[in-house]
């Protein structure tokens, strides 16, 4: 899994921002870890901002090998949050698909705060760093087929 000479971009909400903070700085460090590769950040204010800038970025002549979007949709007392984890998640999917472009998830969904920090590095491992390996690995897999 060698990077190094792959373009990369981390599309990440300031929305929940200390928790995508931390989801950033673990997709960061394992990218370095494989290659340290070409790496563009783009802020976006939230969650629901993600897919239309990937979607100009996969439709550009030089696209990137590989985006990553990182954001934390937390569950409120309103069905908000399932609503936009879904329309996100499908919108990423279809981007995926229609491209044939690695969009790595790296969108938390918990229901509390706590769980938000599992995930983001404290218990669970880090999302970001594990959105960046699957952006490294279906990348050289897209580049072998």
């Amino acid at each position: 899994m060698d990077a190094s000479s792959k373009r990369f971009v981390i599309v990440v909400s300031r929305w929940n921002e200390a928790i995508t903070k931390e989801l950033l700085e673990g997709a960061l460090d394992e990218l370095a870890r494989h290659g340290d590769p070409e790496v563009t950040v783009i802020h976006v204010p939230g969650t629901w901002e993600i897919p239309p800038v990937i979607s100009e970025l996969l439709s550009r002549h030089e696209r990137p090998d590989a985006v990553i979007a990182l954001g934390c949709i937390m569950q409120g007392q309103t069905p908000h949050a399932r609503l936009l984890g879904g329309d996100v998640s499908g919108a990423l999917m279809g981007l995926q698909v229609q491209y044939a472009a690695p969009v790595a998830w790296g969108i938390l969904t918990p229901d509390t705060q706590d769980q938000a920090w599992d995930r983001a590095g404290l218990k669970m491992g880090n999302k970001g760093r594990e959105a960046a390996l699957a952006a490294i690995e279906l990348s050289s897999v897209l580049d072998q087929i």
